[in-house]
């Protein structure tokens, strides 16, 4: 994928849902992984032509992992004019030592965004930005039907209303065989995850899943994304507004 497209992808999406107002301080999460670093490249270069000036934050939470370098991240955000921030964190011996937790997920996922956006605020950020791309929100509304009986996706934008912060998901319209050509096109610095757990979640048996699924019936994934986006769920209403998208902060997002 090339960087005009990127841009142009991520516009419509900031564009159709209103992500972005004139003055806003975004913190993206930065969790080495390419659709993180992906984001990153989107803003930075928006950030330039955009008709709404706004600031950007880079922050990445260590959960305590042997192996997390950050070090070539931040060399990129350097070149790219950002402003890095590392949060080292003991959840990792929280989660794993302490609790023994059988499934590490849900409970890391609640401290890594904790520490996130309490650093964002700190920061002086009033949203923050994760890098999910279209192949998540097909996944995730496929994992609400198999394991909740419901049809549900997470929104464009959120509002986070016991942090007061806005959460925006810019990357939506891109997929992710398009994220991962830009990561080999663009030589990005992805830090693998060290975390044991990473790989073997519900999560990537539905990525499996979606996968076998357009293989026996392709167009399956636009069908889906399209089922998402029709106007069912009010938040994917494009000009939706954010507060009526309101989630309480420690929920799953």
């Amino acid at each position: 994928m090339q960087l005009k497209r990127l841009y142009s992808l991520t516009r419509r999406a900031i564009d159709d849902y209103h992500m972005i107002e004139e003055g806003d301080r975004i913190a993206i999460g930065i969790s080495g992984g390419k659709d993180s670093l992906t984001l990153l490249y989107a803003l930075a270069g928006l950030r330039r032509f955009y008709p709404k000036h706004f600031e950007l934050e880079a922050i990445s939470v260590n959960i305590g992992f042997d192996g997390f370098d950050t070090s070539e991240i931040e060399r990129l955000c350097e070149e790219l004019d950002v402003h890095f921030t590392e949060i080292k964190t003991q959840i990792k011996d929280v989660v794993f030592d302490i609790r023994q937790e059988t499934n590490p997920c849900s409970l890391c996922a609640k401290m890594r965004k904790g520490a996130f956006n309490d650093k964002a605020k700190e920061l002086g950020c009033n949203k923050s930005a994760y890098a999910h791309h279209r192949d998540d929100v097909v996944e995730t509304a496929l994992m609400s039907l198999i394991y909740e009986g419901h049809f549900y996706c997470f929104a464009p934008v959120t509002y986070l209303d016991r942090m007061n912060i806005t959460l925006i998901r810019p990357l939506i319209y891109v997929d992710e065989c398009d994220v991962i050509g830009f990561k080999n096109k663009y030589a990005l610095p992805v830090v693998k995850n060290p975390c044991p757990a990473d790989g073997e979640t519900k999560r990537e048996y539905v990525k499996n899943l979606v996968r076998q699924l357009e293989h026996e019936n392709p167009g399956f994934k636009d069908r889906m994304f399209h089922a998402v986006t029709n106007g069912l769920l009010p938040a994917w209403v494009p000009g939706s507004s954010p507060e009526n998208n309101i989630q309480a902060f420690g929920s799953v997002i």
